[in-house]
């Protein structure tokens, strides 16, 4: 079954005409394959989110749509057919023209003013101590940049640049094509002179008259203390170059921190275990538990329950803006004693003999030791 139309573009059914078009171009956008290549499903997503805009902007389509449905639109005669167009690019010239109202990007386009170059991203692994600590960690990545042989305006140096014969200068190429829409100009970017208006009569035979090349970086990135995986570094300037003057992109470096078998993350604070024997938890002991950078002594009180959490001040992380850190969480794990000797069974059955209600008496109610149990 198709989706809603009106939670495709994620308005409500009193949204006005103002507002249905103000969805679809931010979907649009959003899944415009120049910015969103890598999603496979982003050229179908965006059929979906046209289908819908095509029948709620018509206002007879919206009518009949919100009376019967899809079922209506189809007895009605309606049916999508995007197929007829040959890429995304057209589908979004039939809707606003050759001029792109997504600044930058879109079908159509042609020769204009400085375009600023695209973003790179690129992903740094590292572990939860370098995490703790802050880190210098090298990444590589492709990005285009300006040739520097021709200066990056593809004619070898020396020669001249000629208005293109194709476009006539203008950078596009418009052609008339019958769509589902009706009758449709759609301004292409010119196949001779990729929109910039003018082709070299020699061109660079080091970047064979694009003007830019393809070139491999290493860069040393800093990692900041505290930061938590998935969180971003950008890096400005670093992306692909931009093109007739325009500024180059950024470069954006995705943080991935290796899980620690040992600790789970919780904000700033981080979460371990530890195992005491019953005996040990009731009497009362000392044990060492794991911190990043080591381990520390941990007092364990008598008396201490299964799943008790006992807190390690200012051994968790470092905030990532600020100088506090957080506390190291310890959760008591009870273990109960298995195969035990006779004389340990024994021991064991004087200690039972002698418990009373006294020894066993507890405040927590059930709801305080399921919360406990279950780490609430």
């Amino acid at each position: 079954m198709p989706r809603d139309y009106y939670e495709v573009l994620g308005v409500d059914r009193g949204a006005d005409e103002g507002q249905i078009k103000k969805a679809f171009r931010r979907l649009a956008r959003e899944l415009h394959p120049d910015v969103n290549s890598h999603d496979p499903d982003a050229e179908e997503k965006f059929k979906e989110a046209a289908e819908a805009y095509e029948v709620l902007s018509d206002s007879e389509r919206r009518a009949t749509y919100d009376r019967y449905g899809h079922d209506g639109l189809k007895s009605g005669g309606y049916a999508p057919n995007f197929d007829a167009f040959g890429s995304v690019a057209d589908i979004f010239d039939a809707f606003f023209g050759g001029s792109s109202p997504f600044g930058g990007f879109g079908g159509g386009g042609g020769r204009g003013g400085p375009e600023h170059g695209g973003d790179v991203a690129v992903a740094a692994e590292i572990t939860l101590s370098q995490a703790v600590s802050g880190a210098a960690v090298d990444v590589a990545y492709e990005a285009i940049e300006r040739c520097e042989h021709c200066n990056g305006n593809g004619a070898e140096p020396g020669t001249p640049i000629e208005t293109c014969n194709r476009c006539g200068g203008s950078g596009q190429l418009r052609t008339v094509a019958r769509t589902p829409f009706g009758q449709v100009v759609r301004a292409t970017v010119c196949d001779t002179c990729q929109g910039d208006g003018r082709t070299a009569t020699d061109p660079c035979h080091v970047c064979r008259g694009r003007g830019r090349n393809v070139k491999r970086t290493k860069l040393t990135v800093e990692i900041p203390p505290g930061i938590a995986d998935g969180q971003r570094i950008r890096l400005g300037g670093r992306g692909h170059a931009g093109e007739r003057g325009g500024p180059p992109g950024d470069l954006y470096v995705l943080v991935r921190v290796r899980e620690d078998s040992r600790f789970v993350r919780d904000g700033d604070d981080l979460v371990t275990a530890v195992d005491v024997a019953a005996p040990l938890a009731a009497l009362g002991a000392t044990v060492q538990v794991p911190t990043v950078e080591g381990s520390v002594e941990l007092e364990i009180p008598a008396g201490t329950q299964p799943h008790e959490t006992l807190i390690v001040r200012g051994e968790g992380m470092p905030a990532l803006r600020g100088h506090r850190r957080g506390d190291l969480r310890v959760v008591v794990n009870v273990v109960i004693p298995r195969r035990l000797r006779r004389e340990q069974r024994e021991l064991l059955q004087q200690l039972a003999d002698t418990m009373t209600d006294e020894n066993l008496r507890t405040d927590e109610g059930v709801f305080g030791k399921l919360k406990r149990a279950f780490g609430a």
